[in-house]
């Protein structure tokens, strides 16, 4: 596939989801007791040395692909330690033969479950000062709200690691249904159309470059 013939969203959504108060709320009154995986401890506890000496600011690049994005943010925020984490170790080997950006900014790439490695996070009293989450699998089908981040049983802990949040998604449907889930946890975001002359990530570029549009969510969490 060209990057300029990216398929576009296809859902059986009109709106948002007819369940997604209900499953929201139920995620934020319930404790989330899934165990963690042994090998998202063992790479979370790596990162965590690195974190517990650095000084400065922590910004994570969650879902991150190939981190094209991470590499990006480091050049954007010099200051900072950026943290990529993505589950797919081939997705992650692409990294440093065609996505690296240059040398610049401090990054690390991290193979891990989120729905660990957020909790984890939580549990070391990491304080990000940002949290990007660009261009997550949308999961279009109505009976995938729950494989959405907004519907999963670990959303309430994207909340409380806290920070400025910032969500792309080139369905706008995902974006507005994450603003009304913030809502639910007692947190206003900004949505708003987004684009840039400067796309950060393949899926971006691959999106733009084949006429679709994004959008993006704002909040301090």
């Amino acid at each position: 596939m060209t990057e300029a013939n990216s398929r576009s969203i296809t859902t059986n959504q009109q709106g948002l989801h007819e369940k997604l108060d209900e499953i929201v709320t139920k995620h934020l009154k319930a404790e989330f007791k899934k165990p963690i995986a042994v090998h998202t401890q063992r790479a979370f506890d790596e990162v965590n040395k690195r974190v517990q000496v650095f000084d400065g600011p922590i910004i994570l690049d969650s879902c991150c692909g190939v981190g094209e994005s991470t590499a990006n943010l480091a050049k954007r925020h010099p200051e900072a330690l950026i943290i990529g984490i993505d589950k797919s170790s081939h997705r992650l080997e692409k990294h440093d033969v065609e996505y690296k950006q240059s040398d610049e900014g401090q990054y690390i790439l991290v193979q891990a479950d989120l729905n660990d490695f957020w909790r984890l996070a939580l549990q070391a009293k990491w304080q990000p000062s940002h949290h990007y989450l660009l261009y997550p699998n949308p999961w279009p089908k109505a009976k995938h709200i729950q494989r959405r981040w907004h519907g999963s049983a670990v959303f309430p802990y994207i909340v409380k690691l806290g920070g400025q949040l910032e969500l792309r998604s080139n369905w706008d449907i995902y974006v507005k249904e994450f603003a009304r889930a913030l809502e639910l946890s007692g947190v206003s975001a900004h949505v708003e159309a987004y684009e840039n002359e400067q796309p950060i990530t393949p899926f971006e570029r691959k999106y733009w470059a084949s006429g679709q549009s994004s959008t993006r969510l704002l909040a301090q969490v």
